[in-house]
């Protein structure tokens, strides 16, 4: 039986040398989708004779993959066309049927694709049923880490079992958060706190601590009137937008106020503690009260994104806390990606720090990060790091 071919960038024949040019446009079009949880977000362009005839990109849950929205775009273009994808096409049914079907159906004559997708339910499976069909695959395979760097949380939910772990973090100039009597409204500007809101709305789960929702009392939900999308992005991400992220608290000793905010609005709360649900008290109907495993006097924080993965099927989380626990979340390595709100305003040494990192005594025992972007939103500067 004939096997995937797998071609680098520097390997391609003049023939095929715009290839790359069609899976960009697909990883691209796979972006355009703000939250796809848990599945994948992933795009598809159909080319026929040098002409793209259909494109295509997973919008939301429940709604048609990459692969059916470009095939319903193409029409009858779409026989003998090939297939651009940057994930290889689902061979499983669930909310929907299987686009490796799709794909055979309409008479493709190749299928491209950037990455193998790590659900044990297509884990090539979908590959097998193209070749087998007649359908040659090929992986650009140069394009593997930009197709998993669109949906890093599928990637990394279906490979290590947690989430993909954002941690946002504000900071004056010299790296306070708030005046030492806690006032903090607003450090950042109002295109930054916009900023935010695209981070929740990109996310499965917003997770603070105890401390925050007693000292701030904060919503952390989306809020589509702050989320400053064209009218075009809101219509196309709409369903996606019509579910609030789980909002999840770390309350070891359940000190959690019946009034707060965060249990009030529209959306699930998932509290995490080391005491037993039973000595909550009487929860709303969205809240639910999880017993999570203790790492000394507080929740353990690797059983915390554990069972937001396995139980909830949350694939990108985003850590809003203070210092304690945002501090917390980084010596544990478990953040993938910290993004820094930077003010151009000064707060004073009587200000309150951006984390609790202490025992550093030398250079070699620093925590080490690599700058990904950079970019100046509104009057603030951005900076998104990854743990070097």
């Amino acid at each position: 039986m004939k096997t995937m071919k797998k071609i680098r960038n520097d390997e391609l024949e003049p023939e095929i040398i715009d290839w790359p040019v069609y899976m960009r446009r697909a990883i691209d079009l796979a972006g355009n989708a703000i939250n796809t949880s848990p599945n994948p977000r992933v795009g598809c362009v159909l080319v026929r004779n040098q002409e793209i005839v259909g494109e295509g990109w997973h919008v939301a849950l429940g709604e048609a993959h990459a692969e059916v929205m470009a095939l319903r775009r193409a029409g009858d273009r779409a026989k003998s066309s090939i297939a651009f994808v940057s994930l290889e096409p689902c061979s499983h049914t669930g909310r929907t049927g299987p686009c490796s079907y799709a794909l055979i159906n309409a008479g493709v004559s190749q299928v491209v694709i950037a990455s193998i997708d790590p659900n044990p339910e297509v884990a090539g499976k979908g590959i097998e049923k193209l070749i087998a069909a007649g359908i040659p695959v090929t992986q650009l395979t140069d394009f593997d880490s930009l197709a998993r760097a669109v949906t890093p949380g599928y990637f990394k939910r279906r490979e290590q079992g947690i989430p993909y772990v954002r941690c946002k973090l504000a900071m004056s100039l010299d790296g306070r958060t708030a005046l030492a009597n806690g006032e903090s409204k607003w450090i950042s500007g109002g295109q930054s706190r916009s900023d935010v809101q695209r981070l929740r709305a990109e996310s499965s789960a917003v997770i603070t601590g105890i401390e925050t929702v007693l000292a701030d009392d904060p919503s952390l939900n989306v809020r589509l009137d702050d989320l400053n999308l064209q009218q075009e992005d809101l219509a196309r991400n709409e369903k996606a937008l019509s579910k609030q992220p789980l909002r999840v608290i770390l309350d070891s000793q359940l000190r959690t106020p019946d009034v707060a905010k965060i249990l009030a609005l529209p959306g699930e709360v998932k509290i995490f503690s080391i005491a037993p649900p039973d000595t909550a008290k009487n929860p709303a109907s969205n809240v639910e009260y999880i017993q999570a495993a203790a790492s000394g006097k507080r929740v353990s924080l690797h059983c915390v994104l554990e069972s937001l993965a396995s139980d909830f099927a949350c694939t990108e989380v985003l850590v809003e806390a203070g210092a304690t626990l945002s501090t917390a979340f980084i010596q544990a390595g478990l953040v993938d990606e910290l993004i820094v709100y930077i003010a151009p305003k000064l707060l004073g040494s009587d200000a309150r720090s951006l984390l609790n990192i202490a025992g550093i005594e030398s250079m070699s025992d620093s925590l080490n990060f690599e700058i990904t972007d950079l970019r100046q939103i509104g009057s603030d500067i951005r900076v998104v790091l990854k743990p070097a």
